[in-house]
């Protein structure tokens, strides 16, 4: 036998080597599968539950958001496409099924914020019912030229000047305040029930033994203290209620405050990241809830609205906007339980006098 036959591998091992060859090929392809099924399942029920509504984010955002890569996103957007789930189509992205508006359909919105609010949860709900909108946060310089453009001007922001509010009720130009009870003039309005779900909340807060409240809303508010303070004449006659803004959450904390309740999630954002950089336990040492317009998630506990849900009263309005008188919305939001309130911490004992902790000494 020469060399190069004796180094020639029979024929049993070529077909050894063959077979493990096929099955690290098959695990690796069943490993993918396996995520690519759970991957799409797990936008299944999110589409379901109203977490992923209208528009969906960009594939890198979805990619993220999920923990996956982009192959494994793309293989389970197209075979939810192909069962009928979703609608997608270049340049215009992916839509759940059935909600991609026409184009044309409804004509171009103007959105109007607050400053930092130009991607909000509220924006990208209106997105997905309406992509043909623009976002401003200032409407100083914005002469009657550039509002011919618009079809209708959605007012999410809270210092919108009433001159200006006052120009589009006479032009006849629709008008949907958004979180924004109308004041000189009578327009369309879509609201969260703040007052209903700070009520609750304060009455949750109360009965659970909490005495020191903070209410963390704009300055230009005022309806969460309110609601907290009767609330509190209720349940707690002793109970007082302190109102700020997120910038000074500390103070009162340190003051004794336990239990404290926001007027949007975004505040709610704001102090929970507070909370957990100052190694705060909620709920052990403060009880964290809010009321607002839920964006991919609750920040806390608390009674929150869709984006999605706001769009759509936002866009029946604007339907009905040459039919009958402004009406306004009420949406009751609905209980979300993130785990961040319960009862008030029990004050610490204190030491009788005389003895002393961890002494045998009396």
């Amino acid at each position: 036998m020469d060399i190069a036959e004796h180094h020639q591998p029979h024929g049993d091992e070529r077909g050894t080597a063959g077979t493990l060859r096929s099955t690290r090929a098959q695990a690796r392809q069943a490993g993918m599968s396996y995520k690519f099924q759970r991957l799409r399942e797990k936008i299944r029920a999110a589409i379901a539950s109203g977490e992923l509504a209208g528009k969906l984010p960009g594939e890198r955002a979805l990619a993220k958001r999920f923990h996956v890569n982009a192959k494994t996103l793309s293989k389970a957007l197209t075979d939810l496409a192909a069962e009928g789930v979703l609608d997608r189509s270049i340049g215009r992205g992916t839509y759940v099924k059935g909600s991609e508006p026409m184009a044309g359909e409804q004509g171009r919105w103007l959105v109007l914020v607050g400053p930092g609010e130009m991607d909000s949860a509220v924006v990208q709900g209106l997105r997905a019912v309406n992509p043909d909108l623009q976002v401003a946060t200032s409407v100083a310089d914005m002469r009657p030229s550039f509002l011919n453009g618009f079809i209708a001007v959605i007012d999410a922001a809270l210092a919108t000047p009433e001159s200006f509010i006052r120009d589009l009720v006479v032009r006849n130009i629709p008008l949907v305040a958004v979180n924004r009870e109308p004041g000189t003039y009578s327009v369309h309005s879509v609201l969260i029930d703040v007052t209903l779900g700070v009520a609750r909340l304060g009455r949750d807060l109360l009965l659970a033994g909490h005495r020191k409240l903070a209410a963390v809303e704009p300055s230009e508010g005022g309806a969460v203290a309110m609601a907290l303070r009767q609330a509190a004449l209720r349940y707690a006659p002793d109970a007082s209620v302190e109102s700020c803004n997120t910038d000074e959450i500390g103070g009162l904390i340190e003051s004794g405050v336990t239990g404290i309740v926001c007027g949007s999630s975004e505040a709610a954002d704001r102090v929970k990241s507070y909370l957990e950089k100052t190694g705060a336990a909620m709920p052990g040492q403060a009880s964290l809830a809010a009321v607002g317009c839920l964006g991919a998630a609750a920040p806390c506990s608390g009674y929150f609205c869709t984006a999605r849900q706001i769009a759509d009263a936002v866009a029946g309005l604007l339907r009905d906007a040459s039919t009958g008188r402004p009406a306004v919305l009420w949406l009751a939001g609905e209980w979300h339980d993130s785990g961040t309130t319960g009862p008030t911490a029990s004050p610490p004992l204190e030491e009788p006098t005389g003895m002393r902790v961890g002494s045998l000494s009396v």
